[in-house]
């Protein structure tokens, strides 16, 4: 029995108990379970009749005890009690709990996957860092974070487009143009120019393509226009190599050809949303909790940044998406409310936009802290990662800790083939896994049907690593609620730890002269049942499931 059948069973008697008339409710609510912490307490419990208590007009342990007699009848549960002033702590039968096996292995790469989005469409925007230089650290991040939640997304049965804001419209582009130019007359980068050793090599890569920049009539739009395609060519090699790529790259620029931001605007000064005041045109954003209202119209008529999002947000609108999801630095704390401003300001729901702040990283190495970029001259870069601990370390380290966080990475213990390296624990679980399977297989224990008997998982160890796997889909639907997918690096970390125990006391294959029994059958089911919940939740990170270490 998995936790949402059980979920189901509650929900089911709960109902039969409306039906008959013993219970007023006018709607039966949807029923969580959850693990207790105190394993003596049972292997389920839930908190339904506490909730229930209000609505229902009766004191909670009424609820309880009526709801308990009921759930004792259920076929799978050997026993319920009523404790404190209202859970209600369940025991399944040992073959009920040990089903879930079966499960899980018969589902495969399915297990874990719900609905609880479905029908969603969610454009989900995340690094969109300038083409003006290398992705640094933070984008990186935002790399990892953004794509693990995109998958948890579709996990989840939302229908999710990856976006990246292409900025090339603005002030950085032409600094960027002026350092490259620079570099390639031999000059001293700009005071407001771009560093570092990937201006020189962008710069003579411009002259390799066109060998008459420097003469050309207009030398810096030269530069720009190549070197912008340049460096975010380099952008997307960069991330496709970390495993993200993306459904649409949008031109930021595309906002302001057409005149579409001007018609925009003229069309907003007719919405209560914006107002006029000394010579300016501003948007009430304090309305949902900005410090200040934000200047959309300057005095001399032209346009704010902030109309290019309102723009923007209306264009992501007009694509269909119900959902709007912006990951953003640890600098953009002011645009949580600016941009539900502006989906106010066209009449749309605030809450279809979202926006995640993702703190500050700290590359850490021999105990100190790592700053400096050889090739970026002044920050720490995708690239500086990677070539460090490799694509796998890097994605779960900045993705199993929780984006509003500070983390201190270290390098040093992530290149470490040890249990202290959590990337390396988890792997290490499934390999472990694969490597039975194999065992199992030269053994001859093979995976039949009619062979499986649950009943045989009679050991503490086969209790929670029972647990363990039928919490997972639980994990993946509440890092999808929070928007949080480090709750899955946990999980498996959490899972790794509970396999590895009931691999210590439980063999699957007989020790050399032993008979293979249905006991070994049957805790093969149960190593590859961990062996799948493992790598679907490594997948969910955009981490490989190696099958050997």
């Amino acid at each position: 029995m998995t936790p949402e059948e059980l979920s189901s069973a509650i929900a089911a008697c709960l109902q039969a108990a409306v039906d008959a008339g013993d219970l007023a409710l006018t709607t039966v609510p949807a029923v969580r379970v959850e693990r207790p912490k105190n394993r003596e307490h049972g292997d389920w419990a839930t908190s339904v009749a506490l909730q229930l208590a209000k609505p229902a007009g009766r004191p909670p342990r009424e609820i309880a005890t009526l709801l308990g007699d009921r759930l004792g009848e259920v076929d799978g549960i050997a026993s319920v009690d009523v404790a404190g002033p209202g859970f209600l702590n369940i025991v399944l039968d040992t073959a009920a709990a040990g089903e879930l096996a079966r499960t899980i292995v018969q589902a495969g790469t399915a297990y874990g996957a719900g609905t609880t989005m479905a029908g969603t469409r969610v454009n989900l925007e995340f690094v969109s860092a300038n083409p003006t230089g290398p992705i640094h650290l933070g984008g990186t991040r935002w790399a990892a974070v953004g794509d693990a939640l995109a998958r948890v997304f579709t996990a989840q049965g939302a229908d999710v487009t990856r976006e990246y804001y292409f900025n090339d419209h603005g002030a950085q582009i032409d600094r960027f143009a002026r350092s490259l130019l620079a570099r390639a007359r031999g000059e001293a980068a700009p005071e407001d120019g771009y560093g570092g050793e990937y201006i020189a090599e962008i710069a003579s890569d411009v002259l390799r393509l066109r060998p008459d920049a420097l003469t050309d009539p207009d030398p810096q739009e030269v530069f720009r226009s190549v070197g912008v395609t340049l460096m975010f060519d380099e952008i997307k090699r960069s991330l496709h190599d970390f495993g993200v790529d993306f459904d649409v790259y949008f031109h930021e620029d595309s906002l302001f050809t057409g005149g579409n931001v001007e018609i925009l605007l003229e069309q907003l000064k007719a919405s209560d949303t914006l107002y006029f005041a000394d010579g300016a045109w501003w948007l009430r954003s304090t309305d949902y909790g900005d410090d200040k209202d934000r200047v959309v119209i300057k005095s001399d008529g032209r346009a704010a940044y902030i109309a290019g999002d309102i723009a923007y947000i209306k264009d992501k609108r007009s694509r269909g998406f119900d959902l709007c999801v912006y990951l953003l630095g640890a600098d953009h704390h002011g645009y949580v409310a600016r941009l539900k401003a502006a989906a106010a300001a066209l009449g749309d729901d605030p809450a279809r936009v979202e926006v995640l702040i993702g703190q500050l990283v700290n590359l850490v190495r021999d105990g100190k802290p790592v700053r400096m970029s050889k090739r970026a001259g002044t920050v720490v870069t995708m690239e500086d990662l990677v070539d460090a601990v490799g694509v796998d370390a890097a994605r779960y380290a900045l993705t199993r800790y929780s984006v509003d966080s500070n983390i201190d990475v270290d390098l040093d213990l992530l290149v470490r083939h040890s249990n202290d390296n959590p990337v390396f624990y988890v792997q290490y679980a499934h390999a472990r896994t694969c490597a039975v399977g194999r065992n199992a297989d030269a053994a001859g224990v093979d995976r039949s049907d009619e062979a499986f008997d649950a009943s045989v998982f009679d050991h503490p160890t086969e209790s929670a690593l029972l647990a363990a796997l039928g919490q997972y889909p639980g994990v993946v639907a509440q890092a999808a609620e929070f928007r949080e997918p480090h709750r899955v690096a946990r999980h498996l970390e959490l899972l790794a730890g509970t396999y590895h125990r009931w691999y210590d006391v439980r063999r699957v294959t007989p020790l050399s002269g032993e008979d293979v029994t249905d006991t070994h059958r049957s805790r093969r089911w149960l190593n590859d049942a961990t062996r799948q919940v493992l790598a679907n939740g490594l997948g969910l990170l955009g981490v490989t499931a190696p099958e050997r270490m």
